[in-house]
Protein backbone atom coordinates (compact mmCIF):
# COMPACT_ATOMS: atom_id res chain seq x y z
CA UNK A 1 0.00 0.00 0.00
CA UNK A 2 1.43 3.40 -0.99
CA UNK A 3 1.82 6.27 1.44
CA UNK A 4 -1.06 8.16 -0.20
CA UNK A 5 -3.38 5.17 -0.12
CA UNK A 6 -2.49 4.55 3.53
CA UNK A 7 -3.40 8.12 4.37
CA UNK A 8 -6.68 7.80 2.50
CA UNK A 9 -7.50 4.61 4.38
CA UNK A 10 -6.81 6.26 7.74
CA UNK A 11 -9.10 9.18 6.77
CA UNK A 12 -11.83 6.77 5.69
CA UNK A 13 -11.52 4.74 8.89
CA UNK A 14 -11.80 7.91 10.95
CA UNK A 15 -15.01 8.85 9.18
CA UNK A 16 -16.45 5.37 9.66
CA UNK A 17 -15.75 5.51 13.38
CA UNK A 18 -17.32 8.94 13.75
CA UNK A 19 -20.48 8.37 11.78
CA UNK A 20 -23.53 6.53 13.03
CA UNK A 21 -24.45 3.93 10.38
CA UNK A 22 -27.59 4.73 8.46
CA UNK A 23 -30.15 1.95 8.65
CA UNK A 24 -33.30 1.47 6.66
CA UNK A 25 -35.45 2.57 9.58
CA UNK A 26 -33.69 5.93 9.68
CA UNK A 27 -34.84 6.95 6.21
CA UNK A 28 -38.05 8.96 6.24
CA UNK A 29 -38.11 8.90 2.43
CA UNK A 30 -38.57 5.13 2.50
CA UNK A 31 -41.34 5.41 5.07
CA UNK A 32 -43.39 7.84 2.99
CA UNK A 33 -42.78 6.10 -0.33
CA UNK A 34 -44.27 7.95 -3.28
CA UNK A 35 -45.94 10.63 -1.13
CA UNK A 36 -44.24 13.85 -2.23
CA UNK A 37 -46.33 16.40 -0.33
CA UNK A 38 -46.53 16.19 3.45
CA UNK A 39 -49.44 18.06 5.04
CA UNK A 40 -48.28 20.10 8.03
CA UNK A 41 -51.20 20.43 10.42
CA UNK A 42 -52.40 21.71 13.76
CA UNK A 43 -55.00 19.56 15.51
CA UNK A 44 -56.95 20.74 18.55
CA UNK A 45 -59.22 17.83 19.48
CA UNK A 46 -60.17 14.23 18.78
CA UNK A 47 -62.93 15.03 16.30
CA UNK A 48 -60.48 17.00 14.18
CA UNK A 49 -57.89 14.22 14.41
CA UNK A 50 -60.29 11.51 13.25
CA UNK A 51 -61.95 13.53 10.50
CA UNK A 52 -58.72 14.98 9.15
CA UNK A 53 -57.02 11.61 8.95
CA UNK A 54 -59.98 10.20 7.03
CA UNK A 55 -60.08 13.21 4.70
CA UNK A 56 -56.40 12.81 3.87
CA UNK A 57 -56.73 9.09 3.23
CA UNK A 58 -59.78 9.68 1.05
CA UNK A 59 -57.59 11.98 -1.03
CA UNK A 60 -54.83 9.39 -1.37
CA UNK A 61 -52.46 10.91 1.20
CA UNK A 62 -51.29 8.60 3.98
CA UNK A 63 -48.66 10.83 5.57
CA UNK A 64 -49.13 13.71 8.02
CA UNK A 65 -46.92 15.99 10.10
CA UNK A 66 -48.70 16.84 13.33
CA UNK A 67 -47.12 19.88 14.93
CA UNK A 68 -46.70 20.29 18.66
CA UNK A 69 -47.95 23.87 18.56
CA UNK A 70 -50.65 23.24 21.12
CA UNK A 71 -51.33 20.99 24.09
CA UNK A 72 -53.26 18.41 22.05
CA UNK A 73 -50.46 17.61 19.59
CA UNK A 74 -49.11 14.52 21.37
CA UNK A 75 -52.60 13.14 21.95
CA UNK A 76 -53.49 13.71 18.29
CA UNK A 77 -50.57 11.50 17.30
CA UNK A 78 -51.76 8.73 19.61
CA UNK A 79 -55.36 8.95 18.38
CA UNK A 80 -54.45 8.78 14.69
CA UNK A 81 -51.91 5.97 15.09
CA UNK A 82 -54.40 3.87 17.04
CA UNK A 83 -57.30 4.40 14.65
CA UNK A 84 -55.48 4.72 11.31
CA UNK A 85 -52.45 2.41 11.43
CA UNK A 86 -51.94 2.88 7.69
CA UNK A 87 -51.17 6.56 8.25
CA UNK A 88 -47.49 7.52 8.51
CA UNK A 89 -47.44 10.05 11.33
CA UNK A 90 -44.57 12.44 11.91
CA UNK A 91 -44.32 14.80 14.86
CA UNK A 92 -43.36 18.35 13.92
CA UNK A 93 -42.19 21.35 15.95
CA UNK A 94 -40.25 19.03 18.24
CA UNK A 95 -37.92 21.47 19.97
CA UNK A 96 -36.84 19.59 23.10
CA UNK A 97 -35.64 16.06 23.93
CA UNK A 98 -38.56 15.59 26.34
CA UNK A 99 -41.00 16.26 23.52
CA UNK A 100 -39.24 13.70 21.37
CA UNK A 101 -39.54 11.06 24.09
CA UNK A 102 -43.24 11.90 24.57
CA UNK A 103 -44.17 11.50 20.90
CA UNK A 104 -42.22 8.26 20.63
CA UNK A 105 -44.31 6.92 23.51
CA UNK A 106 -47.42 8.08 21.63
CA UNK A 107 -46.45 5.85 18.71
CA UNK A 108 -45.10 8.38 16.20
CA UNK A 109 -43.27 7.06 13.14
CA UNK A 110 -40.69 9.84 12.77
CA UNK A 111 -39.62 13.20 14.17
CA UNK A 112 -39.24 16.61 12.55
CA UNK A 113 -37.76 19.68 14.23
CA UNK A 114 -37.46 23.28 12.98
CA UNK A 115 -33.77 23.34 13.88
CA UNK A 116 -30.93 21.05 14.86
CA UNK A 117 -29.21 20.52 18.21
CA UNK A 118 -26.86 17.87 19.49
CA UNK A 119 -29.25 17.00 22.31
CA UNK A 120 -32.02 16.24 19.80
CA UNK A 121 -29.65 14.26 17.59
CA UNK A 122 -28.50 12.19 20.55
CA UNK A 123 -32.06 11.63 21.78
CA UNK A 124 -33.18 10.47 18.33
CA UNK A 125 -30.33 7.95 18.31
CA UNK A 126 -31.21 6.75 21.82
CA UNK A 127 -34.89 6.40 20.91
CA UNK A 128 -34.10 4.67 17.61
CA UNK A 129 -36.52 6.98 15.78
CA UNK A 130 -36.19 8.35 12.23
CA UNK A 131 -35.40 12.06 12.43
CA UNK A 132 -35.51 15.03 10.03
CA UNK A 133 -33.72 17.94 11.72
CA UNK A 134 -34.28 21.41 10.37
CA UNK A 135 -31.23 22.97 8.72
CA UNK A 136 -30.59 26.35 7.12
CA UNK A 137 -26.79 26.47 6.71
CA UNK A 138 -23.95 24.31 5.42
CA UNK A 139 -22.62 23.89 8.96
CA UNK A 140 -25.95 22.50 10.13
CA UNK A 141 -26.03 20.04 7.25
CA UNK A 142 -22.53 18.91 8.22
CA UNK A 143 -23.63 18.41 11.84
CA UNK A 144 -26.47 16.18 10.66
CA UNK A 145 -24.00 14.20 8.54
CA UNK A 146 -21.72 13.68 11.56
CA UNK A 147 -24.62 11.85 13.19
CA UNK A 148 -25.12 9.64 10.15
CA UNK A 149 -28.19 11.41 8.78
CA UNK A 150 -28.71 11.73 5.04
CA UNK A 151 -32.10 13.47 5.09
CA UNK A 152 -32.93 16.90 6.54
CA UNK A 153 -35.68 19.46 6.56
CA UNK A 154 -34.77 22.81 4.97
CA UNK A 155 -36.45 25.47 7.11
CA UNK A 156 -37.67 28.11 6.65
CA UNK A 157 -37.12 27.16 3.04
CA UNK A 158 -38.00 30.30 1.11
CA UNK A 159 -36.37 32.58 3.71
CA UNK A 160 -32.99 30.81 3.67
CA UNK A 161 -32.62 30.65 -0.10
CA UNK A 162 -35.20 28.13 -1.26
CA UNK A 163 -34.41 26.60 -4.63
CA UNK A 164 -31.13 28.51 -4.94
CA UNK A 165 -29.94 27.16 -1.58
CA UNK A 166 -30.90 23.60 -2.49
CA UNK A 167 -29.01 23.86 -5.78
CA UNK A 168 -25.96 25.16 -3.93
CA UNK A 169 -26.16 22.34 -1.35
CA UNK A 170 -26.24 19.71 -4.11
CA UNK A 171 -22.54 20.21 -4.82
CA UNK A 172 -20.84 19.68 -1.43
CA UNK A 173 -23.67 17.53 -0.06
CA UNK A 174 -24.48 15.32 -3.02
CA UNK A 175 -25.89 12.48 -0.91
CA UNK A 176 -28.13 14.65 1.28
CA UNK A 177 -31.86 14.77 0.55
CA UNK A 178 -34.12 17.55 1.76
CA UNK A 179 -37.74 18.21 2.68
CA UNK A 180 -38.17 21.96 2.23
CA UNK A 181 -40.85 23.50 4.45
CA UNK A 182 -41.75 27.09 5.18
CA UNK A 183 -43.06 29.19 2.34
CA UNK A 184 -43.71 26.11 0.19
CA UNK A 185 -47.18 26.34 -1.26
CA UNK A 186 -49.50 25.39 -4.08
CA UNK A 187 -47.81 27.82 -6.46
CA UNK A 188 -44.19 26.69 -5.99
CA UNK A 189 -44.12 23.14 -4.62
CA UNK A 190 -43.61 21.55 -8.03
CA UNK A 191 -40.52 23.71 -8.59
CA UNK A 192 -39.04 22.31 -5.38
CA UNK A 193 -39.97 18.72 -6.27
CA UNK A 194 -38.21 19.08 -9.62
CA UNK A 195 -34.84 19.28 -7.83
CA UNK A 196 -32.97 15.97 -7.57
CA UNK A 197 -32.03 16.50 -3.91
CA UNK A 198 -35.63 17.13 -2.79
CA UNK A 199 -37.33 13.99 -1.47
CA UNK A 200 -40.64 15.68 -0.57
CA UNK A 201 -42.05 19.01 0.54
CA UNK A 202 -44.03 20.01 3.59
CA UNK A 203 -46.82 22.55 3.54
CA UNK A 204 -49.99 23.67 5.27
CA UNK A 205 -51.99 24.60 2.16
CA UNK A 206 -53.51 21.12 1.84
CA UNK A 207 -55.05 21.21 5.31
CA UNK A 208 -54.87 24.80 6.59
CA UNK A 209 -55.86 25.47 10.18
CA UNK A 210 -58.97 27.37 9.08
CA UNK A 211 -60.23 24.40 7.07
CA UNK A 212 -59.58 22.01 9.95
CA UNK A 213 -61.36 24.27 12.44
CA UNK A 214 -64.34 24.68 10.10
CA UNK A 215 -64.57 20.99 9.25
CA UNK A 216 -64.00 21.50 5.53
CA UNK A 217 -63.09 17.85 5.01
CA UNK A 218 -64.22 17.55 1.39
CA UNK A 219 -62.07 20.56 0.46
CA UNK A 220 -59.07 18.94 2.12
CA UNK A 221 -59.71 15.70 0.25
CA UNK A 222 -59.89 17.62 -3.02
CA UNK A 223 -56.63 19.42 -2.23
CA UNK A 224 -54.95 16.04 -1.64
CA UNK A 225 -56.15 14.71 -4.99
CA UNK A 226 -54.87 17.83 -6.73
CA UNK A 227 -51.25 17.19 -5.71
CA UNK A 228 -51.15 13.53 -6.76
Amino acid sequence: MTQNSSAQQVATDSLNVKEIPVTKTQLVSEMIGDQKVMPVVVIENEEQAMSLAQALLDGGVNVIEITLRNAYGVKAIEVIKQNFPEMVVLAGTVNLPAQMVAVVKAGVDAIISPGITESLLKTAKEQGIPYLPGVATASEVMLAMEYGLRECKLFPATVVGGISALKAFSGPFGEMKFCPTGGVNEANYQDFLALPNVMCVGGSWIAPSSAVKNGEWSAITAACKAVR
